[in-house]
């Protein structure tokens, strides 16, 4: 596995579940490491998407997942912290999903959609309580990706720039929160006039 293969927030994803593992002194970096990083990553895609299917998901999914990293024994000593067989396994499948959504590199969401196969487990258990199903996380992320693809690094900066960056004026108008200025250049133009004799 290759780590130039991945985007920068995956990159992120991997070494700050590492980090988290080494921080609350476990042997091995888990699933549950992952999944805690995804979903308490700075604008993180893998949250905005499952706030789309249900809006304290990530929240309730964040709290839930800290707690069975609580459950997990502590070592103690000079232990050197290695990756699970069963991440290494959901690395190994979030390439395979990453080429299934015709990608050159790999994204948090496909970090996200390789927990999907594991089918035991606390991560498939939590998933499965709060009803989140592969073909769900799917759709909406559709929805936010569009048909963007991952073709660098950085591609999370490319999603919803418009909404990120941009003010939607018709949206703020219907909302009644439109500065009434805007859009009376006529008027500004008069006013400008008058006061400048």
């Amino acid at each position: 596995m290759n780590l130039n293969q991945f985007t920068v927030k995956a990159q992120e994803a991997v070494v700050d579940a590492q980090s988290l593992a080494v921080k609350k002194s476990h042997q091995t970096v888990d699933p549950e490491h992952l999944l805690f990083t995804l979903l308490n990553q700075e604008d993180s895609l893998v949250s905005e998407t499952l706030s789309k299917l249900q809006a304290k998901l990530p929240s309730l999914l964040l709290k839930e997942v800290e707690q069975e990293l609580e459950k997990k024994p502590q070592v103690h000593g000079n232990v050197q912290t290695y990756l699970s067989p069963t991440l290494n396994k959901v690395l190994v499948q979030s390439e395979e999903e990453s080429k299934g959504l015709r990608d050159d590199f790999i994204s948090t969401e496909h970090l996200f959609l390789a927990l999907f196969s594991l089918k035991e487990g606390p991560v498939a258990a939590l998933l499965t309580k709060n009803r989140v199903n592969k073909q769900a996380f799917l759709d909406a992320l559709k929805k936010i990706r569009g048909s963007q693809r991952v073709t660098d690094q950085n591609p999370e900066e490319k999603y919803n720039a418009l909404e990120k960056y941009c003010r939607d004026l018709t949206q703020s108008a219907s909302n009644g929160r439109l500065d009434p200025v805007i859009g009376r250049d006529s008027e500004i133009r008069r006013v400008i006039q008058v006061l400048s004799r």
